[in-house]
């Protein structure tokens, strides 16, 4: 049983396949490791029945065995990260306004992880809506860290993460929007992947105003996680900024020499860092070095402030009016976690003339950042400023004796890339002296997305981070 959860979702698959494992033993092994390890870290959440579970695992037997081989996901655990709908489960946000919220759809993402044979197990918890990067609501409580339990697991992908890092599940999907995919991959030592804009459908309420958050894949190798994405991928009409398929098979004999590598560290000075965690990050450049690669440090050659200022006018105008109906309703105000009140308070107070002018400010941003990859194939920032910190605690208030004003200021070193819409590989960076993950960021140019899955597949099999996990 314990083999059966320590193996690549890739070689499950494989082993499926070709009938050395069935679905049933499969499902038996991953729902025995959760009864015994999710009860200390709390990953997964609105697990549905065993014995459900299991027939449907036996179903997906017959099914193989009948000729009816439903894609490379056929028979595997799956639980879908509680800010997308899944058919017939719990979608809370998090949230007590949707703690009694069961879809019956499919967001498009997990209707494609279910069409390639998944077996959708239940959820991955999240914070509420998704704000903040540290997992914990008033649903189904805080996501530890496997690494140590007295940590944060990071979010709001935090579920999704640590139950990769722990083995209850293979591979899982995502969200990120202020480094969702990103943050809980450092922070559990393992794979993310922020996609470019558009690559990933997705349904909603509004359709061309919020393009901050994507869907992803997260995963224990970069392999799993391309495979995932291949998945998720592709042109749905009912998102119409959904990007055409296209190959995004993994390169997996990409070649690094001669590679341009830009180290943006923390904007000469501009970002505080936790002591050791920024360390750590500049030491993990010594592996694109090793496989041929040049690196140079970058200035940043762009106002910094301006750009945090850029983010927060378009994060309050987004949450704002995505929450609004919420807020409008006394009672289901009351139920709102005080970060969410802000982020509308302050959109409610933004004319059209400041959001445009935000919008502006994004396009110099990403016209600079296009010229930096003139230069550079491939940026690199660190994925957080800290490492895991206190489970109890809401969120960091100061970073090496720097007040952070806001909920989500010490997570500001992911918001470039995501206002620039560009796809990003989150990969480890090593443990710190405390024994705590950290992660960096592999950043691509615009919709390069097969190309930074290729360098981070070499940057992966260039170290053996991934190969360390907890013990339980």
């Amino acid at each position: 049983m314990q083999d059966i959860t320590d193996l690549s979702a890739l070689s499950l698959s494989a082993a499926i396949t070709a009938c050395r494992l069935d679905c049933r033993t499969v499902m038996a092994a991953y729902l025995s490791r959760i009864e015994a390890i999710n009860p200390r870290i709390n990953a997964i959440v609105s697990l549905r029945p065993a014995e459900v579970l299991l027939a449907e695992a036996e179903e997906a037997d017959r099914a193989l065995s009948a000729g009816d081989y439903r894609g490379w996901l056929h028979g595997v655990p799956f639980a879908v990260k509680d800010l997308s709908e899944a058919r017939g489960i719990l979608c809370s946000f998090g949230s007590a306004n949707y703690a009694d919220f069961v879809p019956d759809y499919d967001d498009i993402h997990v209707e494609r992880i279910r069409a390639a044979g998944a077996i959708v197990i239940g959820k991955t918890n999240a914070p509420e809506m998704g704000l903040g990067s540290h997992s914990y609501n008033p649903v189904f409580g805080v996501t530890r860290n496997p690494y140590d339990t007295t940590k944060s697991a990071g979010g709001s992908s935090g579920g999704a993460a640590a139950g990769l890092a722990a083995r209850l599940l293979p591979v899982a999907d995502g969200s990120d929007m202020m480094g969702s995919l990103r943050n809980p991959a450092g922070f559990n030592n393992v794979v993310g992947f922020r996609p470019s804009f558009g690559r990933v459908p997705s349904l909603g309420n509004e359709l061309f105003l919020g393009q901050l958050a994507v869907n992803g894949p997260m995963g224990r190798s970069v392999a799993d996680v391309a495979a995932l994405l291949a998945t998720q991928a592709g042109y749905d009409p009912r998102d119409p900024l959904s990007l055409p398929g296209e190959d995004l098979a993994l390169d997996k004999g990409c070649d690094l020499s001669g590679a341009r590598i830009g180290w943006l560290g923390d904007f000469d000075g501009y970002l505080a860092f936790e002591p050791g965690v920024l360390e750590l990050c500049r030491a993990s450049l010594d592996v694109f070095r090793r496989l041929g690669c040049t690196v140079e440090a970058v200035a940043p050659g762009f106002d910094m402030a301006r750009l945090w200022q850029v983010w927060r006018t378009l994060r309050h105008f987004l949450v704002c009016g995505g929450q609004a109906a919420d807020y409008a309703d006394p009672q289901r105000r009351a139920r709102m976690k005080p970060e969410m009140i802000w982020e509308i308070e302050n959109g409610h107070g933004l004319s059209a003339a400041e959001v445009h002018a935000a919008s502006l400010g994004r396009s110099d941003w990403y016209r600079h950042v296009a010229g930096l990859f003139e230069t550079y194939d491939f940026l690199i920032l660190p994925s957080a400023q800290v490492f895991p910190f206190a489970a109890e605690l809401d969120w960091p208030k100061a970073i090496a004796g720097r007040t952070m004003d806001t909920y989500h200021r010490w997570m500001e070193v992911v918001i470039g890339p995501t206002l620039a819409g560009l796809p990003v590989a989150a990969m480890p960076a090593g443990f710190g002296e405390n024994g705590l993950p950290a992660g960096i960021q592999i950043i691509g140019p615009a919709r390069s997305d097969r190309d930074v899955l290729a360098a981070a597949a070499a940057y992966e099999g260039a170290t053996d981070w991934l190969a360390r996990h907890p013990q339980f």
